[in-house]
């Protein structure tokens, strides 16, 4: 494992990408930062971060036979990593909103972004963002926020959660490779946000709101939805917004 630790970067993720393509880059390198000012989420989303409050980091990881059709494996493996780490800090009420979001008793206290490098049909390596608010006592403005000290009650030691993390998301991406898609999916579908309960979705394109019902991820990591009509689907990440 290679540590990389930085007092304050605009985005480990990003940082860690273009240290990719200026150097060789040992698989398992961590970028950490202590503070994060543009820190990037899922349809370019701002990552809200505090100094001292909030762990960030990014793992470069390689992977020598992960098909393309299999990569939402990576955000499955993180999450569920993600949730069993906070789970020993004994935060309630976890759940992972669909794709790679970590909540408590409905308040976001974790993200997670994937970035993948393809040649063919191979996924060689990822680049993987995660921040997590910590020790943050307030969110002004942000009602659907929370950090694991809200959420679980107490102060949490960062340096200490911070190596278990890491050494968590490792050993679960290294089991991830060779583990079925149907292994990591029940344990991810045990966990996701709202799954066989009536939700309230908004269209991206033209702010359409509509009820379904969150049936689980496919093997490409799309949502199943179904409709008030009974009917199933399949839905990606820039075609609905989950409302909560």
């Amino acid at each position: 494992m290679n540590i990389i630790k930085l007092n304050a970067i605009n985005s480990t993720n990003s940082f860690l990408k273009e240290l990719i393509k200026n150097q060789s880059v040992p698989d398992e390198t961590i970028v950490i930062a202590e503070h994060q000012t543009s820190g990037r989420g899922q349809r370019g989303n701002s990552w809200y971060s505090t100094a001292s409050e909030s762990i960030t980091f990014s793992i470069y990881k390689e992977f020598n036979s992960l098909t393309a059709e299999n990569h939402f494996k990576i955000a499955m493996a993180v999450s569920l990593a993600l949730i069993r780490e906070f789970e020993n800090c004994k935060i309630p009420q976890l759940n992972i909103k669909w794709p790679n979001d970590i909540l408590s008793d409905r308040k976001k206290i974790a993200g997670i972004l994937v970035e993948n490098t393809l040649i063919y049909k191979n996924i060689t390596h990822a680049v993987i963002g995660i921040g997590i608010n910590v020790n943050h006592d307030s969110f002004p403005n942000l009602p659907q926020a929370g950090s694991l000290k809200s959420q679980g009650g107490k102060k949490i030691d960062k340096e200490k959660l911070l190596h278990q993390l890491i050494s968590g998301c490792l050993v679960h991406l290294n089991q991830m490779e060779t583990r079925p898609f149907s292994h990591l999916q029940k344990q991810y579908e045990k966990h996701l946000f709202q799954k066989d309960k009536i939700s309230v979705f908004e269209t991206i394109a033209d702010g359409e709101r509509f009820n379904a019902i969150i049936r689980g991820v496919n093997s490409s990591g799309f949502l199943m939805i179904e409709t008030s009509s009974g009917f199933l689907k399949q839905v990606g990440l820039k075609e609905l917004r989950l409302l909560y």
